[in-house]
């Protein structure tokens, strides 16, 4: 039981520290180095410890007192834990009453407290089997008591050989690889860890720990030279600061041991860093300077690692095997013959990765050579570039035939595709604030020039079948790889970044070589590469007018060839829950279509009529063996439009007709469903809706669907001069998987929408916008375009995405007495980009212009009101 005199001392000591704490929150500047305030923060409560340490007399018993962990390093960020480390000389414990009151009042002040109580033989036998114990025995700071037993445990570290240096080098190695697996692999992730991710403060650690292990000091400590210059400790106490910088305003503005960068904090962060909009978005430009801080901490780390892994644990002799007057080859690494390869010829600035995409015996660049390449990068300026020999060097990198990409990556990680071309370099560590986006623009360029790459091998042929079997026959695929490289340059220079990169492209084609019709091929591609993507997303492509204007546009077949793989290439590295079946269906229909309109030729377009004749008469064939007669369908088919049979399928035409001559009518709707392995649209689950054409079918079906957690991806609406709707759903999970094809899942979705259709009130979710999304809110905004060919009108729709969004679009609709003729859905992260294809009851688009401004006004206000609560 606390006395009234420990009750005042943790009274005055909790207030104390609290004073202290928001004294030190005020200090804070984001230009400022925290490290004064981590260090303050310490000493404010090593006093508090002491003073509690003395009050229970506790340097009588020969206990000691030490800190350990982030605490034992004197970095205490605002919401840390602060761990402490009591010795005692045996197992006997003295005054244990007064240690357990010790460790009561350390809770009593109100602090995080992680504690131990331990002897040395327990340190040592612990820190045997564990390497964690061992790190933090590294990093004890003595409090109070005797300094003794901590130096005891230092001797028998050393004395007894626990964890050896190339043992716990290996252990922390280990350590590493399966954090960062856990992180993802990278730094740039959308909510990055501050602490633990990938170029994370953890990984400074790591190095720190690694140089105690051996050297017996720290980094600060340690004298510049072999295992590290004065730059590379510059990037890391530059990485180290701007780092914990951000972790130290996350748990100040939190309130707790955060250290994730979610969404929200970033753009908190970056009002209070000072970034403002101009150009590209201040949380953008805040995070682009952090990533490249993540960078360069990464990429700084892992030289280190390779620095210490070869020159202090590597004792075996090699053979080194000579490449040519300027490099060599040791073991799998190439490695420089003498230090001036660089600054002597800086072509090898270049000539280097050229070597290596050549050389399938090289794996990696010495660490030394690496240091060379490194410090040799300014040499790459406005002479350099201009030179038509490193152009062309540039250019054989590019069409190298093995490795490029890693090439480029090596490139991009040591500077040197930055400084060859600074627009490059503008999008290094560049973010797009979105869920959309996965990686930064120029992570997310290497991927998708990756892609390319992969498309030109076998082993991707089960993967991509398609994609892979139009790569493999492009006449030149280095024209697509440049494509790739420049697609996204312009990104964050505000205007169209197409035609931002297609003036970069241009430049670049003419200065390495290319001759016109490439050089024309690729400026076209990078201008188009969003184009096939929306278009197949955006237009009824199952309309041969449509694919009339898309070959148009396109005009041969070899930049449809091109197009394709490059659509696919950069989807699949945009995003990769973004590429489904889904997508991939419509991308195939879209190309096989317009091959066939080019291969026609463009002068003689396929006729709607000739389509929809060619669908009836297929699907008649087929209901033929179905024991139907001509006049049986005449009259089924009478009621339905010329839309329907220049939509839908021939099979499905023949399903949907055997259906209803079959049904009994009972007033009931008729729901048919078929199964996703049956589907012939890219696994997507197709529900048949044959019902009256009643106020809310529309926003009915999708509400059933949203609460069975289903995504509608593509919806076609056809209304009949019988007073009969007959619509067709595609759908999938939310998440963009296929639907069970269990036949109680079918069941189940038949049940609810046929509950849904004969109930008169229209479901509501009461799903709330989760804390993601609520950091993406912006205005809905919505555009009319007259589709005058069509008779129709197409509303263009964008949208953060929210539950019941499309059940309440289309109640609107119905509301105000306008027909949805069809619905093409797109989920790009956190918005929706939805297409609907309208019509008044009469079949006519709307040509009234305050028809649609009252549309607008309705769906805007219903859709962002509230949208923030």
């Amino acid at each position: 039981m606390a006395t009234p005199l420990l009750t005042a001392l943790i009274a005055e000591l909790r207030s104390e520290l609290k004073a202290r704490n928001t004294e030190l929150a005020g200090q804070f500047s984001p230009d400022v180095s925290v490290t004064p305030l981590l260090r303050s923060r310490c000493l404010a409560v090593d006093s508090a410890l002491q003073r509690l340490w003395y009050h229970f007399d506790l340097d009588e018993t020969g206990a000691t007192l030490a800190a350990v962990g982030g605490y034992g390093r004197g970095e205490l960020f605002p919401e840390s834990d602060i761990d402490v480390l009591i010795l005692v000389a045996n197992e006997r414990a003295p005054d244990t009453t007064a240690l357990s009151g010790f460790i009561s009042a350390l809770w009593d002040l109100g602090l995080k407290i992680g504690h131990s109580v331990r002897t040395p033989d327990e340190c040592i036998s612990l820190a045997s089997s564990d390497i964690t114990v061992m790190t933090t025995l590294l990093e004890t700071r003595l409090l109070s008591g005797s300094n003794d037993l901590l130096l005891e445990i230092t001797r028998r570290l050393e004395s007894e050989q626990v964890w050896p240096t190339a043992t716990f080098f290996n252990g922390k190695i280990e350590e590493q690889s399966a954090r960062h697996e856990k992180f993802g692999l990278t730094g740039y992730s959308l909510e990055p860890n501050v602490k633990s991710s990938p170029g994370g403060l953890r990984d400074i650690q790591v190095i720190g720990w690694i140089a105690r292990r051996h050297f017996g000091i720290g980094l600060d400590e340690l004298p510049t030279g072999e295992f590290l210059t004065e730059e590379e400790l510059a990037l890391l106490n530059e990485g180290h600061d701007a780092l914990s910088r951000v972790r130290f305003a996350l748990h100040a503005k939190t309130g707790r041991e955060e250290d994730r960068l979610l969404f929200e904090h970033q753009q908190t962060l970056a009002k209070q860093w000072g970034f403002e909009d101009h150009g590209k978005l201040a949380v953008e430009q805040f995070m682009q300077a952090y990533f490249r801080n993540v960078q360069a901490v990464s990429h700084t780390t892992a030289l280190l690692i390779d620095i210490f892994q070869k020159t202090l644990l590597h004792n075996e002799a090699s053979a080194s095997v000579i490449i040519d007057e300027d490099f060599e080859l040791i073991d799998d690494r190439i490695s420089a013959r003498h230090e001036a390869v660089f600054s002597a010829n800086p072509s090898n600035l270049l000539r280097i990765f050229s070597v290596i995409a050549r050389d399938s015996r090289i794996k990696r660049i010495d660490p030394e050579t690496t240091r060379l390449l490194r410090g040799s990068a300014p040499l790459l300026d406005d002479d350099f570039k201009q030179d038509p020999v490193n152009r062309r060097a540039f250019r054989d990198i590019i069409a190298a035939p093995h490795n490029m990409t890693k090439q480029l990556r090596r490139m991009l990680r040591h500077g040197v595709l930055a400084r060859y071309l600074p627009a490059f370099g503008a999008i290094v560590g560049q973010m797009q604030f979105d869920m959309f986006h996965t990686y930064t623009v120029d992570a997310h360029t290497m991927q998708v020039i990756a892609n390319c790459r992969r498309f030109l091998r076998a082993d991707y042929t089960d993967t991509f079948p398609v994609t892979t079997r139009i790569a493999q026959r492009l006449r030149n695929p280095t024209l697509l790889f440049v494509a790739a490289l420049f697609h996204d340059i312009g990104k964050g220079r505000g205007g169209d970044h197409s035609e931002l990169g297609a003036v970069d492209a241009r430049a670049f084609c003419e200065q390495h070589f290319f001759d016109e019709p490439d050089t024309e091929l690729i400026v076209w591609l990078v201008s188009n590469h969003l184009f096939m993507s929306s278009f197949s997303q955006k237009r009824d492509i199952s309309d041969p007018e449509e694919i009339q204007r898309f070959a148009e546009h396109v005009s041969t077949e070899e930049r449809l060839d091109y197009l394709f793989t490059l659509t696919v290439a950069d989807i699949n590295g945009t995003n990769p829950e973004l590429w489904n079946a889904w997508r991939s269906s419509l991308l195939r229909h879209l190309y096989t279509e317009t091959r066939r309109a080019l291969r026609r030729g463009l002068t003689n377009p396929l006729a709607r009529e000739d389509v929809i004749s060619a669908t009836k008469k297929a699907a008649a064939h087929l209901l033929e063996f179905r024991g139907f007669l001509d006049d049986e369908l005449d009259e089924i088919w009478a009621a339905r439009g010329d839309d329907y049979f220049l939509r839908e399928r021939p099979e499905d035409v023949a399903w949907h007709t055997e259906a209803i001559a079959d049904f009994d009518d009972s007033g009931e709707p008729l729901v048919l469903i078929k199964q996703s392995s049956e589907s012939l649209i890219a696994n997507a689950t197709q529900i048949f809706v044959n019902t009256q054409d009643t106020e809310n079918v529309f926003p009915k079906v999708c509400s059933a669907l949203e609460l069975l957690d289903l995504s509608i991806n593509d919806a076609r609406i056809y209304s009949g001069t019988d007073g009969a709707t007959l619509d067709t759903f595609f759908v999938l999970k939310a998440d963009g998987s296929p639907v069970d094809s269990a036949p109680e899942t079918l069941n189940m979705i038949e049940r609810a929408i046929i509950a849904a259709l004969t109930t008169s009130t229209l479901s509501q979710s009461n799903q709330r916008i989760n804390r993601t999304l609520r950091s993406f809110l912006s205005p809905t905004e919505v555009t009319f375009i007259e589709d005058s060919n069509r008779n129709l009108t197409i509303m263009e729709l964008s949208s953060p995405d929210r539950p019941g969004l499309l059940a309440r679009v289309g109640q609107i609709m119905a509301e105000n007495n306008i027909s949805i003729q069809g619905a093409k859905i797109q989920t790009l992260g956190e918005r929706v980009e939805d297409v609907f294809f309208l019509t008044t009851q009469q079949g006519d688009r709307l040509a009234d212009d305050a028809v649609c401004e009252r549309l607008r006004e309705q769906v805007c206000t219903a859709l962002d009101t509230g949208l923030a609560a």
